[in-house]
């Protein structure tokens, strides 16, 4: 399988999220200066899409590779999840194509003409074939990381039809009923991918601590279904300013607390049993998988602040929700993937150059990450206090102070791409230098 053109691919997909969201932070803040050169409502799905399918591509990647160590996938298999990979990345070149031409359409995070989600869809379908046939073909107890990457692959087929439902004329005859369902459906599909990643999590703690219990005991299995629960229901809390019935708000914030408890208690467990030599043979690996710990605590502190309807009536829209979703989209997901393809790329047997390029970048991206969430928090709390409890309605006043937050912001944001961009570079020439991860 053609493994290390999906790693490129997918890394390329992050390097065109992290650049095109800097410079969309910098033509926010001077638009009279940018607009004619690199305009904000140019680079912002391009910046949106961009991450979305780094997070999705990077996710069936590294399930892929790890599915591939676990059990060979057989040539048929191969053929359709190939095929599926060409028509995935042809597609999103010809959605990156239409971004420049200034054709848009679609709805949120997914702002491309709709008939492209046709050539999507059957991409998925085919990978869900391949894989599913794969997976069904193994005779052994699977693992839980295996079950997982299995509900990941399911569950973002039916979320991305449910995401595309808006395009049958009743559901778009009340706009309440279009938004409640984007807003479900986008939601949901952050749990399906969410299976993938915290699947791969769990495969990369086995194999780093040699310890098969961790993916294998009675808790963790309790955990997966409390993760599923959320996958269902947790996008509830998406929709608190959407007139809805009582019970979907009381449900969705219930089980809003819940959120993370599954993974939060694999890094504990995997942090308890992995053992020191362990630990400094899979550094690089390790200090990804434990910044995306230190990234869940914050998040979590945060989704819960944001759950509870009287502070999401304040916080809903301003940049709180911006720093929740670029904390998980950078801090969990993100940091989770870099360390499956560091695992990947071997690059903690790397050359003593390598693995220390790769930990300043990702110093550097750590704390350019935590300056740059810090002020999107900053910056929301500005905006909430502004607008409901001063009642200020003009945007140009309300917005006056928050705009030295965001040029903060905006600093961070080159930090951050800076220190990916050292990540991403040596990932790449490890790529071409050595061949890939096999047990």
């Amino acid at each position: 399988m053609r493994y290390k053109v999906y790693l490129i691919f997918s890394l390329i997909m992050l390097k065109v999220a992290l650049l095109c969201g800097v410079l969309s932070s910098f033509s926010f803040l001077y638009p009279e200066m940018l607009k004619n050169i690199v305009p904000f409502q140019q680079l912002r799905p391009m910046h949106v899409s961009a991450a979305l399918f780094w997070i999705i591509s990077g996710a069936v990647t590294s399930l892929l590779v790890h599915s591939n160590n676990v059990a060979v996938i057989q040539t048929a298999n191969k053929r359709l999840i190939n095929t599926a990979a060409g028509i995935w990345a042809l597609t999103i070149s010809v959605i990156f194509a239409y971004y420049t031409m200034n054709k848009y359409g679609g709805r949120e995070y997914w702002e491309f003409p709709p008939w492209l989600c046709i050539p999507l869809l059957l991409s998925w379908t085919l990978l869900m074939i391949g894989y599913g046939r794969h997976w069904f073909s193994l005779k052994n107890k699977k693992p839980l990381y295996q079950i997982m990457w299995a509900t990941g692959v399911l569950f973002f087929l039916l979320t991305f039809i449910e995401q595309n439902i808006w395009h049958i004329a009743w559901i778009r005859q009340s706009y309440i009923r279009e938004v409640t369902m984007q807003w479900k459906a986008n939601g949901s599909m952050v749990g399906a991918w969410n299976q993938m990643i915290y699947g791969t999590s769990l495969y990369m703690m086995v194999k780093m601590s040699g310890d098969k219990s961790i993916a294998e005991n009675k808790k963790v299995y309790a955990f997966y279904f409390l993760s599923l629960s959320n996958l269902m229901f947790n996008w509830g809390h998406h929709i608190y300013n959407v007139p809805t019935t009582g019970w979907v708000r009381h449900i969705s914030y219930f089980i809003s607390m819940t959120e993370w408890l599954f993974l939060i208690s694999m890094i504990q467990r995997f942090k308890s049993k992995i053992s020191e030599y362990n630990k400094h043979k899979h550094l690089i690996s390790y200090k990804f998988i434990i910044a995306s710990e230190v990234w869940l605590f914050l998040n979590l502190l945060l989704a819960i602040m944001m759950s509870i309807p009287a502070i999401n009536k304040y916080t809903h829209g301003t940049h709180i929700t911006v720093a929740h979703a670029m904390g998980t989209t950078i801090g969990i997901n993100t940091m989770i993937l870099l360390g499956s393809i560091g695992y990947i790329c071997k690059v903690d047997t790397a050359s003593i150059k390598i693995k220390n390029a790769v930990t300043t970048g990702y110093n550097i991206a750590q704390v350019s990450l935590l300056i740059f969430w810090l002020c999107l928090v900053m910056a929301g709390l500005t905006k909430g206090y502004r607008s409901r409890v001063l009642n200020i309605n003009d945007f140009q006043t309300m917005m006056a102070p928050i705009y030295s937050i965001l040029k903060l912001f905006a600093i961070a944001g080159i930090g951050l791409l800076a220190g990916m961009g050292m990540i991403i570079y040596y990932y790449l020439k490890q790529l071409y230098s050595n061949r890939l991860h096999h047990e």
